[in-house]
């Protein structure tokens, strides 16, 4: 009987499949077809390409400027702890302060134990950032005028009382996001988003 049956069927190995006029055919794709395919999945990668580049840099916006904040507070804290000056400013090498450049170069945090706002030898480095990566603009303006370096006192303070407002934005980005950073007369900082006609 099941000789018979395999005549005019197929044996598998779970089960019959019908041969002649029901047995189905795989056909695959056509030139065309497949030309087609690509074209689509190339106009929706360059559609995507944008999207993700911005929220690469959105992404990275948000991180120096909470690494920044971090910094902040950091040195608000070390100079209440130690009952002492504490400075914050931009540095290239980790090993000097210097007046050329943005803030995006990098900056370092030490014990100012001579109050002269230079890091000399011998005073202790709390904390060195390196340069922000992605092609970033990071400024401080206090009243008009640029800030090169922080101090905070012993009560917390910094920069004599007076705001600063860090301004953090991507380079080449027109009428795009951007990060404010501003630090109250009292040393508190804090993030405000904010937007800008162009970043250089």
């Amino acid at each position: 009987m099941n000789e018979r049956v395999c005549a005019w069927r197929r044996c598998s190995g779970t089960g019959f499949l019908s041969t002649g006029s029901g047995q189905r055919h795989l056909r695959g794709m056509t030139l065309i077809e497949l030309m087609v395919t690509i074209a689509i999945a190339a106009i929706l990668a360059g559609l995507a390409a944008p999207s993700f580049k911005e929220m690469m840099a959105n992404n990275q916006l948000k991180s120096h400027a909470s690494s920044l904040l971090s910094s902040l507070l950091q040195a608000r804290g070390e100079a209440i702890k130690r009952n002492g000056q504490v400075v914050l400013c931009k540095s290239a090498t980790g090993s000097e302060c210097t007046t050329a450049g943005g803030w995006q170069q990098g900056w370092v945090m030490f014990a100012d134990a001579d109050g002269d706002g230079v890091l000399d030898a011998g005073e202790s480095v709390i904390q060195r950032t390196e340069t922000l990566t992605g092609n970033f603009s990071l400024t401080a303006i206090s009243d008009a005028v640029v800030v090169h370096r922080l101090t905070y006192a012993g009560s917390g303070s910094a920069n004599g009382e007076q705001e600063v407002t860090f301004s953090l934005c991507k380079v080449g980005t027109s009428s795009g996001k951007a990060r404010d950073i501003v630090l109250s007369p009292t040393g508190r900082p804090k993030i405000v988003e904010a937007t800008v006609e162009s970043c250089t």
